[in-house]
Parts: structure tokens; C-alpha cells; sequence
């Protein structure tokens, strides 16, 4: 009897004990996200250098952010805009998307080229590497 009583109560011991500890153990876990070093493009806005962005530095960054985005359009608008009406058509805009996505695609192809040659100069490294032995 006592066998089946301690089987009984462990199961219902052990969830509760999982209740109580896993909260803990995810609070644990996230306290070093917080920790995490900034990005690139983020340091550039920490001004007092605390490894974290203050609201006035967040506020830079999305005016930069903005002003940035402003510039693009306005040079797509003067690249694209063929009747100058100020607004992109819906001709303007397909030839707009088809030269992203020929730009697109000639950054993967450099990409492909610079792993290609990178893979053949390890495989010829590992050859000249073989021949010395």
C-alpha cells in the first residue's frame, strides 16, 4: 500500500515542482538577453557608450532611419518617375521593382561567385597540403 500511495503522490509532487521551478529557470534564461551586446548599426547611436540606447538615442536613430528612407524615395521618385508627376505609376513602379530585383539577383550571383572561389581555393589548399605529405 505504501508503494502505491508514494507512486500516487509523486507524479502530482513532481508537476507542481515543475510549476513552481520552470518560471524561474525562463526568468534565468532571459536575464542575459538583456545583456546582449548592441549591433553595428545600433553602437552608432550610444552616445553615453552604457551599452544600451536611451530613449533620446533611439529617437536619433529613427529620425537618421527616416531621413534616410526620405532620400531613397526622393531619388526613386527623380530615377522613375518619367512623366513627372511626382508619383510613381504603375509602369514606373514595375520597372522600379524588376531593376530591385535584377540588383537583387546580381548580389547573390557576387555572392555565389566570391563562395565559389573560396570553396576552390580550400580544396586547392587541402590538394597542396596532400601533395607535401
Amino acid at each position: 500500500m505504501n508503494a502505491k500511495l508514494i507512486r500516487y503522490l509523486c507524479v502530482p509532487a513532481t508537476v507542481l515542482a515543475l510549476l513552481v521551478v520552470a518560471p524561474l529557470v525562463r526568468a534565468d534564461d532571459a536575464a542575459p538577453a538583456k545583456d546582449k551586446p548592441l549591433s553595428k548599426a545600433k553602437e552608432k547611436y550610444d552616445a553615453d557608450k552604457d551599452g544600451k540606447l536611451s530613449d533620446e538615442e533611439k529617437a536619433k536613430m529613427k529620425e537618421d532611419a527616416k531621413e534616410k528612407r526620405d532620400e531613397l524615395k526622393k531619388e526613386e521618385l527623380e530615377k522613375y518617375d518619367v512623366n513627372h508627376n511626382g508619383k510613381l505609376d504603375p509602369e514606373e513602379k514595375a520597372k522600379l521593382h524588376a531593376d530591385r530585383e535584377a540588383e537583387k539577383a546580381a548580389r547573390r550571383a557576387e555572392k555565389e561567385k566570391l563562395k565559389a572561389e573560396k570553396e576552390a581555393m580550400k580544396t586547392e589548399k587541402e590538394a597542396t597540403k596532400d601533395a607535401q605529405k
